[in-house]
């Protein structure tokens, strides 16, 4: 088996019952020729410090300990030089509140290695919630590398936590890769860059990945006006530089209304438009 990295943040708000299934997941894998680098983003509590100094000790986890909080962006830019300098051409995302498929790394591995034009490869996702019950939702994203540009002239094309990259993706962009301004948004933009350098996206139909939703990404996530001010003008930048037109703008305007409201109707108008 081709080896594969996959890089998960940690920072110091992460639970660590979530944490430990989510690495559990990852060392479950029917694909077993997997390497886990978990980065510590700046200052943690005690437990979760000793949680993580535990996993350190086993055989197929690295640990990588940055001093200062500097966001999500700047935390997965260096584990991704990091899994270049130690040689892996495949690296996987994961999240430390998520839960991956027993199978999700042989699926997708199995795709690329017979679709040689994809960068990057993305998966259906399944909701959970805060104690890990089904919400009764599953995304499904768009298979086709077309049909991923096209929806993603409303919405991202994959599930960030849920993708596996080819280096290739990251050598198209000359270098470069998440956007370390950025502190939200950092996939948008990433999807957007690449999109512009001429990667190719694709997702296989089946649910890769059970991702957690709980009512504090409603009320603390992607909240205020400046953000979504910010959100709306990069979505008027990437229609235009993407060729979306005038309905992407309007849709864009849409969720920018949505994002200044109350978390309440956040809930609703996710229900139905996601």
């Amino acid at each position: 088996m081709i080896k594969v990295a996959v890089i998960l943040p940690v920072y110091k708000n992460d639970q660590i019952s979530y944490l430990d299934l989510s690495v559990e997941s990852i060392l479950r894998q029917s694909y077993n020729n997997l390497h886990l680098y978990i980065g510590v983003d700046g200052p943690i509590g005690e437990d979760l410090h000793d949680r993580l100094k535990a996993l350190e000790h086993q055989k197929n986890i690295s640990l990588i300990w940055f001093e200062k909080n500097r966001g999500l962006a700047c935390v997965l830019n260096d584990l991704l030089d990091i899994c270049f300098k130690d040689g892996y051409e495949y690296i996987a995302r994961m999240d430390a509140d998520d839960i991956s498929s027993t199978d999700r790394i042989e699926k997708q591995m199995a795709y690329l290695e017979t679709h040689s034009e994809i960068d990057v490869v993305g998966g259906a996702i399944n909701e959970i919630d805060g104690n890990g019950n089904n919400r009764g939702k599953t995304i499904v994203y768009p298979v086709a590398p077309e049909d991923c540009r096209k929806f993603f002239s409303k919405r991202n094309p994959h599930a960030h936590p849920a993708v596996l990259f080819r280096k290739s993706f990251f050598d198209k962009l000359d270098g470069k890769k998440y956007r370390p301004e950025y502190r939200q948004n950092q996939d948008t933009m990433l999807w957007y860059d690449g999109m512009m350098a001429g990667t190719k996206h694709a997702n296989i139909p089946d649910v890769v990945l059970n991702f957690r939703m709980t009512n504090a990404m409603f009320k603390k996530r992607r909240n205020g006006w400046a953000f979504a001010k910010k959100q709306f003008e990069d979505r008027l930048m990437i229609n235009r530089d993407l060729g979306y037109g005038i309905g992407a703008d309007l849709y864009g305007f849409a969720m920018f209304c949505m994002l200044i409201s109350p978390a309440g109707i956040k809930k609703i108008a996710y229900r139905v438009f996601r």
